[in-house]
């Protein structure tokens, strides 16, 4: 069999849709023309414009599509992939060109399917692929391609749709070679956004997609919001900007009866032409020059591509479906399954702020310390209820239902609680996170600020050790909620239905949170839920890896030996949690030679060891019966994919204290690693070699933090991830490199010093870091941010870091301590 290594990446039955009556071919234009330099030096442009040229000549590239495999060629893509697509792709073009509603119902996923397929598959839209990753091979490239397939189609059929005609036109449509083209009136071709290429997000709200179905019937696609308001802010994102999720809506919504004129179609052909890479086609050659009849800034064109307000109707409202089963699927005009919640809902400010104002988005922090230098883009979500401020209503909650805060010790709230309680809190904490939050609107952005995200063990007593304290060395941490969401786990597994399953895991839980929150209220620490929870479709993308992955490398407790302590440890608070007389018959197969009388001892000590825990459950009968049995949890979180996706989604590095973890970190840095280069490599031993205090208690780093003691740390860790960001463009700088590491050993002596003269409990650690040129990346996580609509990210994470315990055993006081 041949190879088709010649690929028409604009389908030829696509190019005939725009031949005039009685023609076979097409005007061709070449905006770039080759340019040949004659042997007498003079420099000629190539002819750039034809009048006949036939479909087989145009829109066509060698091997665009062609995988390699050494010296064989594989051309499978051409043949299989868009073989299919494109066979099925005509019939729905066709279809939607036609007025017939069935023919619609039969060809609609398909016109959207391959509407996206088309706006991939040109040379621009590889090109803006290959810019989303570090680097890719051709093979790679057509890999990733297949990956991101269906992108675009939830937020295209969630808005208005529209079909014009130029029928009545002398005038008709032109073709690119990126067709399927996007429209902004707030974003030029030469705006830095609009840039080659780069196309505007259809998820901003003005955002318009424009595709010509042939020469006489052109689409618009528009967003919801947009269409209603033309006013709106034009680069602010749509409601529920999410590409991959289930949506209901009507299939026969298409609003036809607009009939263009002359000048307007050549207002459309003037985008189409401003937003190709380099060859348009159409039926006559004049045509394909609308610039010389357009005068209008490109803003004021937008009113030619405004459905009118008269047809709007057709598109929004509520639906409901119900199904055989009983249960009712609701669905906003946005795709949403929940009504917003009016309490995490904030107004935005009406008057611009003061830079001594608190900040709009909800950090606590005054507006010139913290939003006020950064740009719209790099800001988290003024518009609702910040990560920080659910946290601190969850922590009020949790004070109110258990009764924290006044005269009972921990004992006697342990012994008060209740199922009830604890319901009342997950329903509360599900509240808090609706599973249609965008989380990545609510996280920072990579703004150029000292943060980390912390993966390892989500548990009270290990918390403690080093992450507790990170945030004084790394800055902002970011830390998985330990919390977990009702809303994702089968119903009768939930702590909502069935709390009395989860008193254990409630204990644990609250005693992190609690732990943790003077951090969280300061704005040390960012306690976040898993993206996950709010994402189906990224979960099932995350699980798919983690198990490929498991394959090759699986958590052994042995080699995390303060996660399997922890283990042992709750599996003894279950064993305390037996009736009597099961723990009686257990301790005497345990010890056949106990007496009766030690035996009651035994159980007389158990009874008192359990009060004096504070993790033990002390309601008796949390095993018995048909709903007994207690849920064990334990989280090494978030797991490896998830660490990346955030440190590049928020600008952080990694930072970890679980060997397992650290062992994945690595392995992905061996599979692209360049050897460090002298001056960082001398920066990582000097660093490895070095102990760092690390405070026990949450009141003495709140302590430090106020008072800046390790101030130089965070500051020291921005400017080398700043370095090492843009290594690889830059090149290295062995000056720049000498003054990072000549920095390391004066903040640290100063700050350990401090530390060591206030007299607080400690725990001494050493801190590992890789710093690899071109930092730690994988395609599937960059594959992943594109998935999520995630618009501001890092293509790979610059720094990780390693905390180990030096092996001095048990937490010491290192001087007296202060009053």
């Amino acid at each position: 069999m041949s190879k088709t290594r010649n690929n028409h990446y604009v389908p030829q039955w696509y190019q005939e849709g725009f031949f005039e009556p009685g023609r076979l071919s097409l005007a061709f234009v070449d905006m770039t023309p080759d340019r040949r330099i004659l042997p007498d030096g003079r420099v000629i442009t190539q002819n750039g414009a034809w009048n006949d040229t036939p479909t087989s000549k145009a829109f066509v590239q060698k091997d665009l599509y062609s995988t390699f495999f050494g010296t064989s060629v594989n051309d499978e893509i051409e043949r299989r992939l868009f073989g299919d697509i494109d066979g099925r792709g005509s019939q729905a073009v066709r279809a939607f060109s036609g007025s017939d509603v069935t023919e619609w119902h039969k060809h609609f996923q398909t016109f959207f399917e391959y509407l996206d397929i088309q706006k991939i598959r040109t040379p621009k839209g590889l090109d803006w692929l290959k810019a989303q990753y570090p680097k890719l091979s051709q093979n790679e490239l057509m890999y990733e391609m297949q990956g991101i397939r269906m992108m675009h189609c939830t937020i295209w059929v969630g808005g208005v749709r529209e079909i014009v005609s130029a029928e009545n036109s002398d005038v008709k449509f032109i073709f690119s070679d990126h067709p399927v083209t996007i429209y902004n009136h707030a974003i030029s071709p030469t705006h830095a956004m609009g840039a080659y290429p780069l196309d505007p997000s259809i998820a901003l709200r003005a955002s318009q997609t424009i595709f010509p179905l042939n020469r006489n019937l052109c689409l618009i696609l528009s967003n919801l919001e947009y269409a209603r308001d033309p006013s709106t802010g034009p680069l602010e994102k749509r409601t529920f900007a999410r590409n991959y999720r289930q949506s209901m809506t009507r299939i026969d919504a298409f609003i036809r009866t607009r009939k263009l004129t002359a000048e307007e179609v050549t207002q459309f052909n003037f985008v189409l032409k401003s937003r190709a890479r380099r060859y348009i086609g159409g039926g006559r050659k004049e045509w394909l020059y609308p610039e010389k009849a357009i005068s209008q800034p490109w803003a004021d064109l937008r009113k030619t591509f405004l459905p009118p307000k008269d047809e709007l109707f057709h598109f929004g409202g509520e639906m409901f479906a119900k199904y055989e089963s009983g249960h009712v699927h609701y669905q906003d005009e946005f795709g949403r399954t929940e009504k917003p919640r009016d309490f995490l809902i904030k107004a935005a400010p009406k008057q611009q702020l003061r830079p001594g104002d608190v900040c709009g988005c909800g950090s606590g922090n005054f507006f010139k310390a913290c939003c006020q230098a950064k740009p719209q883009a790099l800001r988290p979500s003024w518009n609702e209820r910040s990560i920080r401020e659910r946290n601190i209503m969850l922590q009020n909650g949790i004070v109110r239902i258990l009764g924290l805060g006044g005269d009972k010790d921990w004992v006697q709230i342990r012994r008060e609680l209740t199922d009830e309680k604890i319901k009342k809190i997950y329903l509360l904490y599900e509240a808090l996170w609706p599973l249609e939050t965008d989380l990545l609107a609510l996280l920072p952005k990579p703004d150029g600020l000292p943060r980390a995200i912390y993966t390892g063990s989500i548990h009270p007593s290990s918390i403690v050790d080093f992450a507790l304290a990170a945030p004084l060395y790394f800055g902002e941490l970011i830390v998985a909620h330990p919390f977990i969401h009702s809303g994702v786990i089968a119903k009768k597994y939930r702590p909502t239905e069935n709390p009395r399953r989860y008193r254990q895991d409630f204990l644990k839980s609250v005693m992190f949170f609690m732990t943790i929150m003077p951090l969280v209220q300061l704005g040390l620490v960012s306690l976040i839920p898993d993206p996950c929870d709010f994402d189906f479709h990224l979960r099932e993308q995350m699980l798919s890896m983690a198990e490929a992955r498991a394959t090759l490398m699986r958590l052994d407790p042995d080699r995390e030996p303060r996660l399997k302590k922890h283990m042992e440890a709750d599996a003894l608070r279950s064993m305390m949690l037996m009736p009597p007389d099961a723990l009686r018959r257990q301790l005497r197969k345990l010890n056949p030679g106990m007496s009766d009388e030690e035996i009651e001892a035994t159980m007389q000590f158990a009874e008192r060891k359990r009060e004096l825990d504070p993790l033990a459950v002390l309601q008796d009968g949390s095993l018995e019966g048909k709903e007994g049995g207690q849920m064990s949890m334990f989280k090494l979180a978030p797991n490896f994919e998830m660490t990346m996706y955030l440190a590049q989604a928020t600008g952080a590095c990694i930072v970890t204290d679980s060997p397992f973890r650290w062992s994945e970190v690595k392995r992905a840095i061996r599979r692209w690693v360049i050897t460090e280069t002298p001056g960082l490599a001398k920066f990582s031993k000097e660093m490895k070699a070095a102990k760092f205090a690390f405070p026990q208690n949450v009141t003495d780093v709140v302590d430090h933090a106020l008072r800046t003691t390790c101030g130089g740390y965070p500051d020291l860790f921005r400017d080398l991830f700043g370095y090492l960001s843009h290594l690889e463009e830059r090149g290295a700088k062995p000056n720049r490199e000498a003054q990072l590491a000549g920095r390391f050993p004066k903040i640290h002596a100063g700050s350990q010093a401090a530390i060591k003269k206030s007299g607080v409990v400690t725990k001494e650690g050493r801190i590992s870091c890789f710093l690899p040129p071109g930092g730690i990346q994988d395609n599937t996580i960059n594959r992943l941010l594109l998935m999520s609509s995630s618009e501001r990210h890092l293509s790979s994470v610059p720094i990780a870091f390693f905390i180990e315990d030096c092996g001095v055993g048990e937490p010491s006081i290192l001087a007296r301590r202060r009053p």
